[in-house]
């Protein structure tokens, strides 16, 4: 099953009266309760993480699952959204890249844009959204299981 994972607002809130601490990659610390979050996540169902933030293309893969790895997250595999050249909003570029993808049935998506409610019926059902100020929590991670376990067993 494919997480499509942003990671401004869902694993960094974005608080402006606190600046987050940039580590030594070079990239910024994810919260501690996000990290805990998405653990659980990934601790009991088999994702594969689809990045879909606009850093998306500021490392390479590699460097992506060093990032995840020093921030407690141990990841298999990681993969990315196109480069958004034409720097849609993110609706449109799920969307695209949906669509490119030939009717993929196994996937969440989990960010706080508010452009993805306007997403078709179809995908607005795979999206758990976080508040930006607040970030991936515990009770957002048993919704992403939820749905999860409901989408497996519909598609199975």
């Amino acid at each position: 099953m494919l997480l499509l994972l942003d990671i401004d607002g869902v694993m960094v809130p974005a608080n402006s009266w606190r600046r987050p601490e940039i580590l030594a990659d070079g990239f910024v610390e994810f919260d501690s309760k996000a990290v805990k979050a998405l653990n659980k996540i990934l601790h009991h169902k088999d994702f594969e993480i689809v990045l879909t933030t606009s850093h998306k293309f500021k490392y390479s893969l590699n460097q992506w699952l060093d990032i995840f790895k020093t921030r407690n997250i141990n990841l298999n595999k990681i993969s990315r959204l196109p480069e958004n050249i034409d720097l849609t909003d993110r609706k449109n570029e799920i969307l695209n890249w949906y669509k490119s993808q030939g009717n993929i049935y196994s996937l969440i998506i989990l960010d706080d844009d508010k452009s993805l409610n306007d997403l078709p019926r179809s995908l607005k059902e795979r999206l758990v959204q976080t508040s930006a100020s607040v970030g991936l929590t515990d009770y957002l991670a048993d919704e992403v299981l939820e749905l999860a376990e409901k989408n497996h067993s519909e598609f199975a």
